[in-house]
């Protein structure tokens, strides 16, 4: 037999061989990373998933939690995995922030990581304490403007995502706020609800609970759409900055070397998740809305805000905590 002859069998056998392991995965648990505490948005979203794979599939999908480093010990967990699709990440902004935020840069996510599906996004809202001085964003703005650097907001952390979105917000509109960082959104919205400082940046799903107790109050929500949860407050886009959107976003992803017919059987079963009233609900009541498409926007997507969050942390010299 000619060489080439061995050589297209031996190809045509590996093919056979790949999709069968398409066809028999998954054959044990499969593990859900998630670089934060349980109980925290992208925790939920991950474990709503994971439930809807599990009886899609037949196979547990338990979530590991693996806070710390600003989730950069969970994604080098995941970077350093067998690439066989039995370890995933439950990955937001984090991923496409962090490569611009740490020196040296701790990873390289489009090399390092597949997407296997964006998942959805959650609203960055900016709230005020319920006896603040101003009922929108607009008027907060005005104020900003008469006192640069003087309106402090509170956030989760340095080079959080709404710590992120605020910074775009006072670019878009030319103003300078004072910024305060926090160990997290409990913290920043207890001082928020205490008076300590004026405003707080959080996800919607955080400030929901006090803004229904006439505790809080939101001025802005910095996603495209309005949200479910609030469906009275208006978008920054709507507030005189046509196109600004700043949200949290979720997707799965997997290491880079994992096989292809994984990856699309995956992302064909997130995609039939999505699709659910179950996993929608779920969503929901964590203030978001599912966001179905195929890898390659997710792809676009962590790429797209690599090169946004890359200028931003330069031009605003956004230090990680």
């Amino acid at each position: 037999m000619k060489i080439h002859q061995h050589v297209a069998l031996w190809i045509g056998t590996l093919g056979l061989c790949v999709s069968a392991l398409a066809q028999n995965y998954p054959s044990k648990p499969v593990k859900i990373v998630v670089g934060y505490a349980a109980g925290g948005a992208v925790d939920v979203v991950a474990r709503t998933i994971g439930q809807s794979l599990q009886s899609s599939l037949g196979q547990a999908f338990v979530v590991e939690n693996k806070p710390g480093a600003g989730t950069n010990i969970a994604v080098k967990s995941v970077i350093t995995a067998e690439p066989d699709g039995y370890t995933l990440l439950m990955a937001a902004n984090a991923l496409a922030a962090n490569m611009a935020l740490y020196q040296p840069q701790p990873f390289d996510a489009e090399k390092d990581l597949v997407a296997v599906s964006m998942i959805g996004r959650v609203p960055v809202v900016i709230a005020a304490n319920a006896n603040a001085p101003y009922a929108n964003v607009k008027q907060l703005i005005d104020a900003a403007k008469g006192k640069p650097n003087t309106i402090a907001y509170g956030s989760p952390g340095n080079g959080s995502t709404p710590h992120m979105a605020i910074e775009l917000l006072a670019r878009a509109a030319g103003i300078d706020l004072q910024h305060i960082p926090y160990r997290g959104g409990s913290p920043a919205i207890t001082d928020t609800i205490g008076g300590q400082v004026p405003l707080v940046a959080v996800n919607a799903l955080e400030v929901l609970p006090h803004v229904r107790s006439g505790k809080l109050k939101v001025l802005g929500v910095l996603s495209t759409n309005r949200s479910a949860n609030f469906p009275d407050v208006p978008t920054v886009a709507e507030s005189g900055f046509p196109g600004f959107e700043a949200s949290v976003w979720y997707g799965l992803v997997a290491p880079a070397a994992t096989p292809k017919p994984i990856v699309a059987k995956l992302h064909a079963e997130v995609q039939k998740a999505l699709q659910t009233k179950e996993v929608r609900e779920r969503m929901n009541a964590v203030g978001g809305e599912v966001m179905p498409g195929s890898a390659e926007m997710f792809t676009q997507l962590i790429r797209s805000e690599r090169v946004r969050y890359d200028k931003l942390v330069r031009e605003a010299n956004i230090k990680p905590d």
